[in-house]
C-alpha cells in the first residue's frame, strides 16, 4: 500500500477535452486519450505495476517537494529541492478547443532555478487500461509509441547542440532520459497523440510560446469571474477545477476525471465517474451563473435540451432522460471490471462504466428544471423544441412521479420511496409553472399543479417522522439523509419552519461528526454494498448552506472554515474524508467544487446581511 501516493498528493492539468493527473513526485499516473472517458494511457494510480506512468523527478533520491499552480491557472509547478540545486516541472495542456480532436498535448517543461540538476524521466505508457500491446520506435528527436487506435510522440525540447543536455536510453517497450540543467537553464518534452508524422525537435521559443497562450487563456477566463467575497482563493481555484472537467465540444461536466478511486481503502464502492450525471451538471448552471460564466451554464443548458429531445415521448420506465451520458451525449455506458488490475492500494473490482446508468432516480427532473429555470432568471431562454421537450418530460413525471425509485446516492439495496426524489419532483413542477408562466408558454398548468400540491402534502404526511421530529431518507423509515439539506434550498420549506429546524438538529446529532457529515449511515440503512464510507464532502459544504440560510451564520462560517483545512494543497477535493483527514473517493470530484461555491456564496450573503442590519 505504501507503493501509491496518497490520492491527494495530486494536481490536476487538462485541455478541455481530456486530464491528466500529477502527482507531487512529478509522476503523471493518470491520463486517458483521446477524451476523459477514453481507455487510459497512464493508469499506475490503479495499479502500479501495471497501468502505466510519466515520471520525472531528480536523480538525487533525497529531496523535498512542493507543488502549486501559477496563479489563476491551471498551469501545475512540482518543485524539487535537493543539495545540488532546485529544479522545477512545468506542466500544462495546451488549450484544443470546441471541435473535438484526437490530437492532444500534454507539455512537461523543465527548470533549474539554482545550482545544477540531473531530472531523470520514465516514459511507460499502457494502452486501454493495459489491455493492448505497443511498439517502440526511438529516433534522435524523441520516441513514437504506436498502438491499435492511438500513437503517442514525445518530442524533445531543445536547440542546437544540445544533445549533450538530454539522453535517451530505450527499453523494450518504454524508454528513460536523463536531462542535466544548470540555473537559468530551460528544456523539456511534450507528449502528444495522433501526432503528424515522427517526433520532431520543439525549440524553445515554440515552447514558450504555449506556455504562453495556456496563461493568458486560464487568466482571461478567470477574469469573468463576479465573486468577491471573502473566499475568493477557494471559489476560483473551484471554477477553474469544475473548468478542467467540463468537455468543450459538448458543454457537458464530468463529476471526476477518474475511475475505480476507491470510498473505502480495500472496500468495494469503486465507480467510473468520467461521465455527465443530469444531477451534478444541473448544479453547475448555479455555481456557474453565481460567478458570471454565462457562456459555459448556456454550453450546458443546450446539452441537456439536446437529451430531453432524444427520448421526448418515449414510453420508458426510467423516464424521457437518462441519469448520465458519456461527454459526447451518448449512453453506452456498460459497466466491465478490470480483473488484470489489483486496485488502487489493492481495492477492487476497478470498474469502467457505470451500471447505474439504467436506474430510475426521480430526483434529476427537479434538478434540470431548477437549473433551467434559474437560467431563465439570468437571460438563457429555451427555445421552442426545448420547450416541447420539457412539457413532454413533464408529462410523463405526472405519471411516474409516485413509484420507488434508487435515489440520488445510487444505492443497490433496491428502489425507496426516497423522500428527497419527491421533493424533486415537487421542484420540477413548480419551475415548470413558473417558466410557463414568466414567458407565456402553453402549459399543463392543472395537471401540474395538481401533482405538484399531491407530492407536498404527501411529503408531510409519509416523509416527516413525528418521533424524530425529522425528515427522513424514505416513507416508512426513520433514516435520515443529508440530501434533505437541500429542502429550504429549493424553497420547499423555510429556512426558521420548525419542521426544518428540528431536522437540522436531528442531522447534527446522527450525520455530523466535528463539522463533517455523512450521506446516510449505511448500517441502519443499507445499501446493498458490504463496507462502509467516510464523510462525504459535498454535503459538508451544504450543511453550511443549510446553517446560513437558518441564521446560523457563526456555525456556518466555522464548519466552511474547518472544511478548507481538509483541501489538499493545491485546494482540490475527492469525494469524502475519513477518519484520518484522509481524501477518498475519485478525484477531483465536480461535486463538491459545486457545493463549496454555492456554500461560499451563501455564506457571503448571510454575513454581508447581518453586516447590514449591524449585528
Amino acid at each position: 500500500m505504501d507503493e501509491y501516493p496518497l490520492i491527494e498528493n495530486h494536481g490536476l492539468i487538462g485541455d478541455l477535452q481530456t486530464a491528466a493527473l500529477v502527482s507531487t513526485d512529478g509522476t503523471i499516473d493518470w491520463f486517458c486519450c483521446p477524451r476523459f472517458d477514453s481507455p487510459s494511457v497512464f493508469g499506475g494510480l490503479l495499479d502500479k505495476k501495471k497501468g502505466g506512468r510519466f515520471s520525472i523527478g531528480p536523480t538525487e533520491k533525497t529531496h523535498a517537494t512542493k507543488q502549486l499552480y501559477i496563479p489563476d491557472t491551471a498551469i501545475l509547478v512540482t518543485r524539487f529541492m535537493t543539495e545540488s540545486g532546485t529544479g522545477e516541472v512545468v506542466d500544462f495542456m495546451p488549450v484544443t478547443g470546441t471541435t473535438a480532436t484526437d490530437r492532444h498535448r500534454l507539455v512537461r517543461m523543465l527548470r533549474c532555478v539554482r545550482g545544477s540538476m540531473t531530472f531523470e524521466g520514465e516514459v511507460a505508457p499502457r494502452f486501454d487500461y493495459g489491455r493492448k500491446p505497443h511498439t517502440l520506435h526511438l529516433t534522435q528527436h524523441g520516441a513514437l509509441f504506436t498502438s491499435d487506435g492511438l500513437d503517442l510522440a514525445v518530442h524533445a525540447v531543445r536547440e542546437p547542440g544540445d544533445e549533450r543536455l538530454l539522453r535517451l536510453f530505450p527499453g523494450e517497450r518504454d524508454f528513460h532520459f536523463t536531462l542535466t540543467l544548470k540555473a537559468g537553464e530551460q528544456r523539456g518534452v511534450v507528449m502528444e497523440s495522433s501526432p503528424d508524422g515522427m517526433p520532431h525537435e520543439f525549440r524553445l521559443a515554440e515552447f514558450q510560446q504555449l506556455f504562453d497562450e495556456t496563461l493568458r487563456f486560464w487568466r482571461s477566463w478567470l477574469g469573468q469571474s463576479v465573486y468577491t467575497g471573502r473566499w475568493r482563493e477557494a471559489v476560483e481555484r473551484s471554477a477553474v477545477t469544475l473548468k478542467l472537467m467540463t468537455y468543450a465540444p459538448s458543454g457537458a461536466l464530468v463529476a471526476a476525471p477518474t475511475a475505480g478511486l476507491p470510498e473505502q481503502l480495500g472496500g468495494e464502492r469503486n465507480w467510473d465517474y468520467r461521465f455527465t450525471w443530469i444531477r451534478d451538471a444541473s448544479f453547475s448552471v448555479y455555481a456557474l451563473l453565481g460567478l458570471g460564466f454565462k457562456e459555459e451554464a448556456h454550453a450546458f443548458i443546450g446539452w441537456l435540451s439536446d437529451r430531453a429531445k432524444e427520448k421526448a415521448g418515449a414510453d420508458s420506465d426510467t423516464g424521457p432522460l437518462n441519469i448520465m451520458y458519456r461527454v459526447d451525449g451518448s449512453s453506452d455506458l456498460v459497466e466491465e471490471t478490470l480483473g488484470h488490475w489489483e486496485g488502487y492500494c489493492g481495492s477492487s473490482p476497478v470498474r469502467i462504466g457505470n451500471g447505474a446508468a439504467t436506474q430510475l432516480q426521480l430526483d434529476i427532473y427537479g434538478e434540470a428544471m431548477d437549473s433551467i429555470y434559474f437560467a431563465n432568471q439570468h437571460g438563457i431562454k429555451l427555445g421552442t423544441k426545448g420547450w416541447r421537450s420539457l412539457h413532454t418530460l413533464l408529462d410523463w413525471l405526472v405519471d411516474h412521479w409516485d413509484q420507488p425509485d434508487e435515489g440520488l446516492w445510487e444505492t443497490r439495496g433496491g428502489p425507496k420511496d426516497f423522500t428527497y426524489g419527491r421533493v424533486m419532483s415537487w421542484v420540477a413542477f413548480d419551475r415548470a409553472l413558473r417558466l410557463a408562466a414568466a414567458n407565456g408558454r402553453p402549459a399543463t398548468r392543472g395537471r401540474w399543479t395538481s401533482e405538484r400540491d399531491r407530492i407536498y402534502e404527501q411529503i408531510l404526511d409519509r416523509g416527516w417522522d413525528p418521533g424524530r421530529e425529522a425528515f427522513v431518507q424514505y416513507y416508512g423509515s426513520d433514516v435520515l439523509d443529508s440530501s434533505l439539506l437541500r429542502m429550504p434550498t429549493v424553497g420547499f420549506i423555510t429556512p426558521d419552519d420548525p419542521m426544518w429546524t428540528s431536522t437540522l438538529d436531528a442531522m447534527d446529532r446522527d450525520l455530523v461528526t466535528d463539522s463533517l457529515v455523512y450521506r446516510y449511515d449505511p448500517q441502519s440503512s443499507p445499501d446493498g454494498l458490504r463496507g462502509s464510507e467516510g464523510t462525504f464532502s459535498l454535503c459538508t459544504f451544504m450543511y453550511v448552506d443549510a446553517l446560513a440560510r437558518a441564521g446560523r451564520t457563526e456555525q456556518a462560517r466555522l464548519v466552511l472554515e474547518k472544511m478548507l483545512t481538509y483541501a489538499n494543497h493545491l485546494g482540490l477535493y475527492s469525494e469524502e474524508i475519513d477518519l484520518t483527514g484522509r481524501q477518498l473517493g475519485n478525484f477531483p470530484q465536480a461535486f463538491t467544487h459545486l457545493a463549496l461555491i454555492d456554500a461560499a456564496i451563501t455564506l457571503d450573503a448571510t454575513l454581508n446581511a447581518a453586516r447590514g442590519a449591524g449585528r
